[in-house]
């Protein structure tokens, strides 16, 4: 005699299947979701900003990353800012945020992660932690900046990039734009249906590690930002312990001109490199 499945089981079976494959799918495939290079290799920097010059750092793991020097106009303020892009594009699309600090009498470094601008590997919470090194290390060792005149910038993804550096190695300022509490936050935000804080291989614990840095810290981020939810980057602000300023832009998307290169956001970095200049 053939028992027959009842459909409510057979359902339930099919149905946990699904979920099953989905949550697999989700976990092998989610850097995919996070992490959206601009692979493509940029031109030379002096092409892209006259006087500004080509640089190659080396991660502790041997993967060599692009950047590009851009100087200080005169007067030079003698302060770094190192730039942690967020996790799209390359290094390319924060050229007008290079060459505005630049003219502000700061120098640059922007460089690509792992993956990024031509760059050999693949993106990760480890691997962006080993480039950001790289970076702070070539100013350092190769420029000979001190590690105080140095500004950590760091852009959504970039903020928690930074923020990790900030823990381990203390910068003059730190300044980070539209920062989340942590990745699980606002991939719950975007992603309400999944267990997000259970799939996630990369954390980003932003907020909490923030907590621990005695770097003056300046948060901006703007009102209407559907990326990262601007209530999450106030709860940022109030971690820092040495808060020094917040800006909120009224009505500025994530991507909007104002948060990439406005006015608003220059005059933050330069209220904080005044800061760090006089102490320093």
């Amino acid at each position: 005699m053939v028992a027959h499945t009842d459909p409510v089981v057979r359902f339930a079976v099919i149905a946990a299947a699904v979920v099953l494959l989905l949550l697999t799918a989700v976990w092998a495939f989610q850097r995919r979701l996070i992490y959206l290079p601009d692979e493509a290799a940029v031109p030379s920097a002096a092409v892209v900003v006259p006087g500004a010059r080509d640089v190659v750092l080396q991660a502790s793991d041997g993967v060599r990353l692009g950047a590009w020097l851009i100087p200080a106009e005169e007067p030079d303020r003698g302060l770094v800012v190192l730039v942690a892009n967020g996790n799209a594009g390359n290094r390319a699309a924060r050229v007008p945020l290079a060459r505005a600090l630049a003219a502000e009498g700061l120098t640059v470094l922007l460089f690509d992660y792992r993956g990024y601008g031509g760059n050999d590997g693949g993106p990760s919470e480890r691997g962006l932690a080993k480039d950001a090194r790289a970076a702070q290390r070539y100013l350092v060792e190769e420029l000979r900046v001190p590690a105080s005149r140095i500004l950590y910038y760091g852009e959504s993804l970039g903020a928690a990039v930074v923020t990790e550096l900030a823990t381990e190695i203390e910068p003059g300022g730190l300044v980070l734009r539209s920062p989340f509490v942590d990745l699980a936050s606002v991939g719950q935000v975007h992603y309400p249906f999944l267990p997000v804080r259970l799939l996630l291989r990369d954390r980003y614990p932003l907020a909490e590690q923030l907590s621990t840095v005695k770097a003056p810290v300046a948060v901006i981020y703007g009102s209407d930002d559907s990326i990262v939810p601007p209530e999450q980057s106030r709860a940022v602000a109030e971690a820092a312990p040495t808060l020094k300023n917040q800006v909120e832009i009224p009505g500025a998307n994530h991507n909007d001109p104002e948060l990439l290169h406005g006015r608003a956001l220059i005059e933050t970095v330069i209220a904080l490199a005044d800061q760090v200049g006089t102490t320093s």
